[in-house]
């Protein structure tokens, strides 16, 4: 619940900033953690643990994708050395597959979708290639199809209109001379005299109806099915096929999870050896390069942490900075602010004064800025979200003109579909200081061509003079390249306008205020990351802003694609933290390996983090998770497609995988509306706007 601000914070005055004067044990400690964060730690890198993880992933994930590329490029080759070991340990459970050395073979496999029998010669010298083939039903001499392909290593033999049963097929492959003419051909011009290779086995062919049948969306035909018998040990994959199976199953697990990578590659009879090692190195590569970084810009030391006391006491030094500075008085007795696990709530309603130059975008920018710059000193990273309303008799106030037109409560939106027409109005007899400081500002924009002047207003009493500007960069896609911030241009104009009236310098204050028309709440109030959410209305729109994180890595994983991903597996390691509180280490290896429960180490990385568990143990309990995960879904695949196969219920693969990545998608985007749900949920603000209504009635 939202808890109105205690005593002796509000006590405290402006003018005693809590750096420089602690008054209280609050105080004290912030000062404290101020001046330590404050401090240059002077640590080289890499220097701890987390350091030497990084780089150890960085080294790993870099030795693996050469691995991988190179062997899917053939730089290693088509030998079948690698599978060949790997069966013959305790890596693979089944019989050792038969190694094909560099000596030719035959490679033959059904085709049951297209129902085609395909053959291919491999390791073949070169030369003028002949495949030939013979087939008879078994225990018959009669051919039932005899023929053969000129000049090419493979061939496809169509059993579609073969009946069931079972067949014999002899395959020769033979090879001749270069420029050999093959209608002519005889054993003198093979080459080097060598005899011809063959291979001899049995084919059965088979129907069955569909077990899915009863499916509307599964055809109910009879399904023909031809099959190798007698195989004996499979035959060793080569190292190209394995490095090009590696990229699929890589982009199965990172599409749709270890499950949808292990059927995928279980259906294509893939090693359960080399598909645990594809999704053990995801693993590995995401846990020891990413949860480092995370570690580095969310870890804490318990006595540099922030309490929920710490965070209101920072806020309210804020904002009390800012009602001096900015010439308001805030309504304290309205003032509400709620730290909750997800956001950090904030409402704070003002009243402008004589001394107010600021409409109520630039009040919420200005404090929006100063407190994410605080909570980026302290490490704070929860989204803000901060709600400002102007109240009270002079609330009207237009400060685009000067004149009181009941602006209210203007979106930010809203403010650049004004019509700006005003600005040229006329609203007095100008004095000639007006019109000198007016033909300054236009100067100092002819000045500036990269700067196109949209509005401005010139306005002076007794002692101040006012200068408010809105400009456009004058170039293109200007919200990417412009990088000058509006103080800048404000200081500058504010140097321009000095220099060319040496007159006021001492004698009338400049206030100068500027607007750049393509920027975002974002841009003004330096946040690292913004989320948006738009209510029933297009004027309900809802903005949690997130303190700017330092470095290369806090600024990628404040990009909208990383920051998305991130917010979303903090989420659910929240809504999972209790039972790791509970359950500690073992808890975590448990969560990371039972399929279903949780996105994969990422996940439980940052459910270690959120429960102040030691990096270590967090890494180890999340690399022993991960490491069980990847194994049981691999040595578990081909046992269920095997079962799949017996029952009939091939079509039943497919669909399995679709389902896992169509699970993965929903779980990701349920997850992701649950917390934009609970982020912005209305209790505090509907109950903001009922205490200003119940004090000031309808304004």
């Amino acid at each position: 619940m939202a808890s109105e601000v205690d005593d002796s914070i509000l006590e405290q005055t402006p003018d005693e900033p809590v750096e420089s004067k602690p008054v209280d044990k609050v105080s004290k400690e912030l000062a404290n953690i101020r001046k330590r964060r404050n401090t240059d730690s002077k640590t080289r890198f890499p220097s701890a643990i987390e350091d030497w993880t990084l780089l150890a992933g960085i080294g790993y994930g870099a030795m693996y994708a050469l691995l991988i590329f190179g062997m899917s490029a053939g730089v290693f080759g088509e030998s079948t050395s690698l599978d060949h070991w790997a069966s013959g340990t305790f890596l693979d459970s089944g019989d050792q597959c038969e190694e094909l050395k560099d000596t030719p073979w035959i490679h033959v496999y059904p085709d049951n979708d297209i129902e085609k029998l395909k053959i291919a010669g491999k390791n073949l010298d070169e030369g003028m290639v002949v495949v030939n083939w013979t087939i008879t039903e078994k225990g018959s001499t009669e051919f039932i199809e005899q023929d053969e392909v000129l000049d090419n290593n493979k061939a496809r033999v169509d059993f579609e209109k073969w009946s069931t049963g079972e067949y014999e097929i002899q395959i020769l492959v033979q090879i001749y001379e270069l420029e050999t003419d093959l209608e002519e051909r005889n054993d003198t011009l093979l080459i080097n005299g060598t005899n011809t290779i063959s291979k001899t086995f049995d084919f059965e062919i088979t129907t069955s109806d569909n077990a899915l049948a009863f499916l509307p969306f599964v055809e109910s035909d009879v399904k023909r099915e031809g099959q190798l018998l007698d195989q004996g040990p499979r035959s060793c994959w080569s190292v190209t096929d394995l490095g090009n199976w590696g990229f699929v199953l890589m982009g199965a697990e990172l599409g749709g999870g270890r499950e949808t990578a292990m059927l995928t590659g279980g259906a294509a009879g893939i090693p359960a050896w080399w598909m645990a090692f594809v999704s053990l190195s995801l693993s590995v590569i995401s846990l020891f390069l990413a949860y480092p970084v995370m570690y580095k810009l969310y870890h804490q030391e318990t006595d540099d942490m922030l309490s929920r006391t710490h965070i209101k006491k920072v806020v309210v030094d804020v904002l009390r900075n800012n009602e001096n500075r900015l010439k308001i008085n805030i309504d304290w007795d309205l003032y509400k602010i709620e730290v909750r696990d997800l956001s950090i709530d904030i409402m704070v309603p003002y009243s402008n004064t004589d001394g107010t130059f600021s409409d109520i975008n630039d009040v919420r920018s200005e404090i929006l800025k100063d407190i994410l710059d605080e909570f980026a000193l302290f490490r704070v990273y929860k989204p803000v979200q901060l709600t400002v309303r102007s109240i009270g008799e002079n609330q009207a106030i237009d400060f685009e003109t000067g004149v009181g037109v009941g602006s209210g409560m203007v979106d930010e939106e809203e403010s650049e579909e004004q019509d700006y027409t005003a600005f040229f109005r006329d609203l007095h007899l100008l004095s000639k200081v007006e019109d000198d400081v007016r033909e300054s500002v236009k100067g100092y924009f002819r000045a500036n061509p990269e700067l196109i002047l949209q509005m401005a207003t010139v306005t002076s009493e007794d002692s101040i003079i006012f200068v408010r500007v809105a400009y456009k960069p004058n170039q293109r896609f200007a919200f990417f390249r412009f990088k000058d911030s509006n103080i800048d241009i404000e200081k500058n104009l504010r140097k321009f306008i000095s220099r060319e009236n040496p007159d006021l310098v001492g004698v009338q204050e400049l206030i100068v205020k500027g607007r750049n028309l393509v920027s975002t709440l974002a841009d003004r109030s330096g946040a690292g990351r913004v989320e948006k959410h738009s209510g029933s209305s297009s004027e309900d729109i809802r903005v949690a802003a997130v303190a700017k994180q330092d470095g290369l890595g806090g600024r990628v994983l404040q990009t909208k694609l990383f920051g998305d991903i991130l917010s979303t597996v903090e989420y659910t390691a929240n809504e999972k933290r209790e039972m790791i509180n509970k359950w500690g280490f073992w808890g975590l290896i448990v969560f990371v390996w039972i399929p279903f429960m949780a996105s994969g180490v990422l996940v439980g990385a940052m459910l270690g983090l959120l429960s102040r568990m030691k990096f270590m143990r967090v890494l180890w309990a999340t690399f022993v998770g991960g490491a069980a995960a990847s194994l049981t879904w691999a040595y578990t695949a081909e046992g269920i497609v095997t079962v799949m196969h017996k029952y009939k219920l091939e079509a039943a693969i497919p669909i399995a995988i679709i389902a896992f990545i169509g699970m993965a998608f929903l779980h990701m985007r349920s997850t992701k509306i649950r917390r934009q749900a609970e982020l912005f949920e209305d209790t505090l603000l509907d109950s903001f706007h009922a205490d200003i209504k119940e004090k000031y009635g309808n304004q």
